[in-house]
């Protein structure tokens, strides 16, 4: 990452308009399936409830989640943490890989979700998952939603995703041109296109496809399938919080530099120069206690210091995209290490982010400013993933910062008032003056699968269970 190379431009309203045409999109596995999967509810659009929060996280996880989904050949399995697994195929499909020309017969089974109606109608949705997809398997995500008009959108795909890269298999990839006019995906958001006309999606529905190899009895395992449905409003400035119980207390997570791998694997997004996201999500997973084995790593040249780090951008990378700056693709890779959780979200407030640090959950927070505008970073950038791990006794932000020249560097302390803007904000200027888009507060949530009760109350404040 660097001031002339964004690491991950971030999919905002503007870009959304601009980048994508009203092509309708074609469902994958709509397409497999001759069944219709049907709306699990229908009628007048719903009333915007006025009033409520502008962020709603969602996510099925349970075995009663599961349960009230419509199931095509799918089943919840058992044991600690009940994941959804290919029971019996509900068909074959033969898919072409657009990034390998590989052309394969697979065996599927589908699972939809009942329709989710957040509190608030949204104007971007987007979606995440904790899953294994071994070799032999894979999965895709997809979501429709209902405007506030009555109308639906198409199926939109969210991701197609396996947890490697192994000869044969699919490649990691989001899917561009997909819009139906009123709304878009942009990598991994789908925006409202034009939310000043006060069209929103006020209810959306999600679908898993689950393929594997024909005659064999492999299965991803879907262990968490979330929804964040936002509605921010467009801003330059955010209101200011004030230091809370959180400042002072900083947490000891490990400091990894993108910068030191400049050059190294320029095939994942031209090497470390743009691999802020998973530098970060290392980071907090080794944070954890997580981290790649030897045999893992064995790929990456013995000459390279923390090999962790370039295993991450590999298994992060979306082909299509051609980086490793997809969210959900993040938090899809975290959760594939041993009962750890990930969900994509935004917050409302350092506050927020202060409870989290204190209940010792990192944060992994999205943002994009010029130089002038974060004091002590010393670069600009379209889009950056950094980690907050703590607060100054004054309540200034304490951030792993992973555009630096080496690991010692890597710890930064911002001003709390300027690094809130830039993260919260959902409008900004570029350096020639230009409107741009803002992350609007995402940030990445890992944590165990098991949280203790202080961090799982957390969690639950914030809307995550």
């Amino acid at each position: 990452m660097s001031s002339s190379m964004p690491s991950r431009p971030t999919p905002r309203r503007s870009v959304l308009a601009a980048a994508l045409g009203a092509a309708a999109a074609t469902s994958f596995a709509a397409a497999a399936s001759s069944r219709s999967l049907a709306f699990a509810s229908s009628g007048a659009a719903a009333p915007s409830r006025a009033g409520a929060a502008p962020v709603d996280y969602h996510a099925w996880t349970s075995r009663g989640d599961w349960q009230r989904g419509t199931a095509d050949g799918t089943r919840p399995a058992g044991g600690r943490r009940p994941g959804l697994v290919v029971d019996r195929p509900a068909g074959t499909l033969e898919h072409t890989d657009p990034h390998t020309g590989a052309k394969a017969t697979w065996e599927y089974a589908t699972w939809t979700s009942p329709l989710h109606a957040p509190p608030a109608p949204a104007s971007e949705v987007i979606a995440s998952w904790n899953a294994h997809a071994p070799a032999g398997t894979w999965l895709q995500t997809e979501v429709r939603g209902r405007y506030t008009d009555g109308a639906r959108t198409p199926w939109y795909v969210m991701g197609r995703w396996t947890a490697g890269d192994a000869s044969g298999d699919i490649r990691r990839t989001s899917v561009d041109g997909q819009g139906d006019g009123r709304s878009s995906v942009s990598t991994d958001t789908l925006a409202v296109d034009k939310p000043a006309t006060g069209l929103r999606i006020d209810a959306y529905e999600l679908r898993l496809t689950l393929f594997r190899r024909p005659g064999t009895r492999l299965t991803p395992t879907v262990w968490r399938l979330g929804v964040m449905g936002s509605d921010i409003p467009d801003r330059f400035t955010v209101p200011a919080s004030a230091p809370g119980s959180g400042a002072g207390l900083e947490l000891h997570v490990p400091r990894y530099s993108q910068e030191i791998h400049k050059g190294q694997y320029p095939e994942y997004d031209n090497g470390g120069e743009a691999w802020c996201s998973p530098t970060s999500s290392q980071m907090v997973l080794e944070y954890w206690g997580r981290k790649p084995t030897a045999a893992d790593l064995a790929w990456v040249n013995r000459d390279y210091a923390d090999p962790q780090v370039c295993h991450a951008a590999r298994f992060t990378y979306d082909h299509q995209y051609k980086g490793c700056g997809n969210w959900p693709f993040n938090a899809a890779y975290a959760a594939t290490y041993r009962d750890m959780q990930a969900v994509i979200t935004r917050l409302r407030s350092l506050g927020d982010a202060e409870k989290l640090i204190r209940a010792r959950i990192p944060v992994i927070t999205s943002q994009s400013f010029l130089a002038s505008e974060l004091d002590g970073a010393g670069y600009g950038t379209a889009g950056h993933l950094m980690c907050v791990v703590g607060f100054t006794a004054q309540g200034d932000v304490v951030a792993n910062d992973p555009n630096s020249p080496s690991n010692a560097a890597v710890r930064r302390v911002y001003k709390r008032r300027q690094f809130e803007n830039i993260w919260l904000r959902t409008k900004r200027h570029n350096a020639q003056g230009e409107v741009r888009s803002g992350s609007g507060g995402v940030c990445y949530l890992y944590f165990p699968a098991e949280p203790e009760e202080r961090q799982r109350r957390v969690l639950r404040e914030l809307g995550i269970r």
